[in-house]
């Protein structure tokens, strides 16, 4: 089974560390792209008139979708397209991960137009155990999604990582 995993002090140290501030941009095209890529079929996601009739400043980011981060070569990651520095990072050293899952509560309407300011940080870190894996750390991360034109917090998401030591590994 997995060895003892230890929350070190400078593992717990990066809890409440916050990310630095990126943009995340909602655009017309993104929002039909993304709309069409899980198959929605309202008119809201892809014809602006549609939207405005129901109540949307413009097409309204479809459940889940929270705009796409502004990429700057030298300063994005190649892979995700957030910043490469100051990220907060938890060194555990285990090669096992899965995800355990991301909710996401939304306070205000985002559409199409909008530009998000994203900080994310590692907000908990827990060990558990699991019959199948034995011990896990259990990384708790939270993003906050802020509207730059008014500046009112529109979505917070809180996502799990677990990661552990993979069978037949020390």
């Amino acid at each position: 089974m997995a060895q003892e995993i230890v929350i070190t002090d400078e593992m717990k140290a990066q809890i409440g560390k916050e990310s630095p501030p990126w943009i995340h941009e909602v655009t017309t095209t993104s929002v039909r792209m993304f709309a069409r890529g899980v198959g929605y079929t309202d008119p809201v996601y892809f014809d602006v008139d549609a939207a405005r009739k129901a109540g949307y400043r413009s097409l309204p980011a479809p459940p889940t979708y929270l705009g796409t981060p502004v990429f700057i070569p030298g300063r994005s990651s190649d892979t995700f397209s957030g910043p490469t520095e100051g990220q907060p990072s938890v060194k555990h050293g285990l090669p096992g991960l899965l995800d355990g899952g991301t909710e996401t509560e939304y306070f205000d309407q985002i559409c199409a137009g909008d530009n998000l300011v994203v900080v994310s940080k590692v907000a908990g870190l827990d060990v558990r155990e699991s019959k199948g894996l034995g011990k896990m750390l259990i990384t708790t991360s939270e993003t906050t999604y802020t509207n730059q034109q008014t500046g009112k917090l529109v979505a917070r998401q809180r996502a799990q990582a677990t990661s552990y030591q993979e069978r037949g590994t020390t």
